[in-house]
C-alpha cells in the first residue's frame, strides 16, 4: 500500500514537471510573439519519447499520450491567464496605500479555486495517461524519468 501512494505522488509529480514545462512553453513570448502550437507538439512529443524510450510503448501510445498532454495544455490556458491576472492584482493590492485586506483575501480565495481546478485538470490528463500504458510501461515510464532527472540535478 505504501508503494502505490509513492508510486501515485511520482505520477503527480512528473505530470505535474511535464506540464510546467510543456505548459510554460506553450505561454512564453518569444520577441512579443506566442509561442508556436507547433513547436509545442514537437516538444511534448520530445518530452513523452524520452519518458518512455526503452518502453515497448507503440507509436499510438505515444500520440495519445501527447494528444492528452496538449489538450491539458489548451484547456488550462484560461486558468493560466487566471493566475497572471491575480497575481498582478495581489501586488497592486500590496503596494496600495492601505492594505485593503478583504480584498487580498478574495484573491487568496480565487488563486485557490484556480490552483484546485488546475490540480483537478491534471490529476485528469494524469489518470488519462496511465489508461493509455500497461502497469509495465507506466512502471518503465517513471523509472526512467527518475532517472534522467537524478543526473539533470545532480
Amino acid at each position: 500500500m505504501v508503494n502505490l501512494n509513492i508510486k501515485t505522488m511520482l505520477a503527480a509529480l512528473l505530470a505535474g514537471s511535464i506540464a510546467a514545462t510543456a505548459g510554460g512553453l506553450a505561454y512564453a513570448k518569444t520577441d512579443g510573439a506566442r509561442f508556436d502550437p507547433a513547436k509545442l507538439q514537437e516538444h511534448t512529443e520530445k518530452r513523452v519519447d524520452r519518458a518512455l524510450k526503452g518502453t515497448d510503448a507503440t507509436v499510438d501510445q505515444k500520440k495519445k499520450i501527447v494528444d492528452i498532454l496538449n489538450s491539458t495544455f489548451t484547456d488550462m490556458k484560461p486558468l493560466h491567464d487566471k493566475r497572471v491576472e491575480n497575481r498582478k492584482a495581489m501586488a497592486d493590492a500590496m503596494q496600495a496605500p492601505t492594505i485593503d485586506r478583504a480584498k487580498i483575501e478574495q484573491l487568496r480565495v480565487e488563486q485557490m479555486k484556480v490552483s484546485d481546478e488546475s490540480s483537478k485538470r491534471f490529476t485528469k490528463a494524469l489518470e488519462d495517461a496511465g489508461d493509455v500504458l500497461s502497469v509495465q510501461q507506466r512502471q518503465a515510464f517513471f523509472k526512467n524519468w527518475s532517472e534522467r532527472r537524478g543526473k539533470r540535478h545532480g
